[in-house]
């Protein structure tokens, strides 16, 4: 089948701190560089390495014509990335020496578009295959909605988490994706349960702990992470949702799509970067038999 990934693309740039800065504090990076980014990218670098068949649906300003192509080179399809007169989506991530992560977007490009152009880009979108989407465009509602209606199966990547964009594309999604704070803080704010929520299928990434399946009736299955020494964690989540899209669009059961999803993100926590950091699918195999000696 086909994944239509509607999202973010971002020029990342990387400063290596010794810690992430505090209110107030001016720090010396070590290190700087530029990459391509952004959530949706990500996750259409991480599902097109993963073997998946992708297009991605998105925007870049003329200063991002290098992102557009750095996709292509992936294996992704971006035909449908409109060019637009905005300056390409952009973010600062810090990047401590434990691996943890802060980072500041600005949307640009990725804030334009139009429920007609969506409609357009969706056109050639069939019965049985799979939408992604995160929370870093403009017309969520509108593409959670034409998805369902289209009859594809709807992937949500809750992230960056927003408890009201969440909600308004609740009742069309097959499979809700979060972290363990994100659920926690989705949980809160509905006043539920996870199980309670109107979504066939949830799944939480938990970090070093590995992932979480939520089924029908509540029913759960967790997969374990492998113990590595994480050098950045920006871009692991990213790397999970596109590998865990691929293995589902290519039918893999449930519990092989999330232990490949997790050895991908193991091995993309290792390495410094965002796009072109994740893994490809033969790294990742040989990666988990490596470990599994």
């Amino acid at each position: 089948m086909t994944i239509w990934n509607f999202g973010s693309i971002n020029a990342d740039t990387f400063y290596r701190v010794p810690h992430i800065l505090a209110a107030g504090e001016t720090l010396a990076a070590r290190e700087v560089f530029t990459g391509l980014g952004g959530k949706g990218a990500n996750q259409s670098a991480a599902a097109a390495k993963a073997g998946g068949e992708v297009h991605h649906l998105g925007a870049v300003g003329r200063d991002g014509l290098w992102a557009r192509d750095r996709l292509r080179e992936f294996g992704v399809h971006t035909g449908r990335i409109r060019i637009v007169d905005e300056p390409t989506g952009h973010a600062i991530v810090m990047t401590a020496d434990d691996g943890e992560n802060a980072i500041v977007i600005y949307p640009g490009a990725n804030a334009t578009g139009s429920g007609a152009w969506l409609q357009d880009a969706l056109g050639d979108a069939r019965p049985g295959d799979l939408l992604l989407m995160q929370n870093e465009t403009a017309l969520q509602p509108q593409a959670a909605r034409l998805g369902a209606a289209k009859g594809l199966r709807v992937i949500y990547s809750a992230a960056p988490f927003d408890a009201a964009a969440v909600a308004a594309v609740l009742e069309h999604l097959s499979l809700l994706l979060l972290n363990a704070v994100e659920a926690r803080q989705l949980a809160d704010s509905m006043n539920c349960a996870l199980t309670d929520l109107p979504v066939p299928e949830i799944v939480v990434t938990r970090g070093a702990e590995g992932a979480r399946w939520i089924g029908a009736g509540g029913r759960t299955l967790d997969i374990p992470a492998p113990r590595v020494e994480a050098a950045d964690t920006s871009g692991a989540g990213d790397t999970f949702a596109g590998y865990l899209a691929a293995s589902l669009d290519a039918a893999m059961p449930v519990e092989a799509a999330l232990e490949r999803a997790v050895w991908a993100s193991a091995l993309k926590v290792q390495r410094p970067g965002t796009a072109d950091a994740i893994p490809t699918l033969d790294e990742v195999l040989a990666f988990s038999r490596r470990d599994s000696k």
